[in-house]
C-alpha cells in the first residue's frame, strides 16, 4: 500500500462551487482504475471546521505503485491537474497499516489527516529500536480506532525522507470526530475500485 496526496491551495475568495462541479464531472473517471485501492476527492473551505484556506486536496491509497506511477507521469490522469492548477508536489507515504472500520459499506463524508514529526531521539536505550517501538503504539492506536462504528477506513503511513506519520480516516458523518487531526476535510467523491484489495492491519 502507497500513500499519495496533493494540495492545491486556491485564493480566499475562490468560488469552491467551482470544485465540486469539476468532481460531480469527473470524479467518476477512476472508479475502476486498476491498482487504485480508493482516491478521497477532498476540499478544506475557508472558515468552515477551523479551515483556514480553500483547497482541493484529492488522497489515494494505491495497491500497485506502477499503476501510481502511470497516473503521475504516464498521461493516466494527472495531466489534467497539471493543465488547470499547474503542477502541484506530490506527497507521498509508504503504508504501515490499514484498516476497514465498521462503516466501510457507507459513502464517508468526511476525512481527516494528522501528520506528526518523527522525533530524532526516538531511541532512549540506543538500541535502534525506538522507532520501531513508536511505530508499534500507532498502529495499536489506528486498531483502536478503526473500531468506532463512524470510521469507513483508517490507514497509517510514513515518510522516511521528512520522517514525518500520516494518518488519514475517513469518516461516515459530516463531520471528522478527531480532536488530534490537523486538518479536516469534507470528501466529495469517493472511488474505490481496489478497496477490498487494501491490507488489512500490518502492510509487513
Amino acid at each position: 500500500m502507497y500513500a499519495k496526496q496533493y494540495e492545491i491551495t486556491l485564493p480566499a475568495d475562490y468560488d469552491m462551487k467551482i470544485i465540486r462541479k469539476r468532481v460531480a464531472d469527473g470524479g467518476h473517471v477512476l472508479d475502476d482504475r486498476a491498482g487504485l485501492g480508493l482516491k478521497a476527492y477532498v476540499i478544506r473551505e475557508r472558515g468552515i471546521d477551523g479551515s483556514p484556506v480553500n483547497q482541493y486536496a484529492p488522497f489515494y491509497l494505491w495497491n500497485d505503485t506502477g499503476a501510481m506511477a502511470r497516473f503521475l507521469v504516464g498521461g493516466a490522469g494527472f495531466q489534467n491537474i497539471i493543465r488547470d492548477f499547474g503542477r502541484p508536489v506530490a506527497r507521498h507515504w509508504t503504508g504501515i497499516a490499514c484498516h476497514a472500520g465498521p462503516a466501510r459499506t457507507a459513502f464517508p463524508r468526511a476525512a481527516s489527516r494528522r501528520l506528526t514529526p518523527l522525533p530524532a531521539d526516538a531511541d532512549p536505550d540506543g538500541t535502534g529500536l525506538g522507532l520501531s517501538a513508536l511505530i508499534e503504539q500507532e498502529t495499536g492506536d489506528l486498531r483502536e480506532l478503526a473500531r468506532r462504528d463512524d470510521v469507513h477506513t483508517a490507514a497509517l503511513a510514513v515518510d522516511p525522507h521528512h520522517w514525518q506519520l500520516m494518518r488519514f480516516v475517513l469518516w461516515k458523518d459530516a463531520a471528522a470526530p478527531d480532536e488530534t487531526a490537523t486538518e479536516h476535510y469534507e470528501v466529495l467523491h469517493l472511488s474505490a475500485p481496489g478497496l477490498a484489495d487494501l491490507p488489512e492491519g500490518r502492510s509487513w
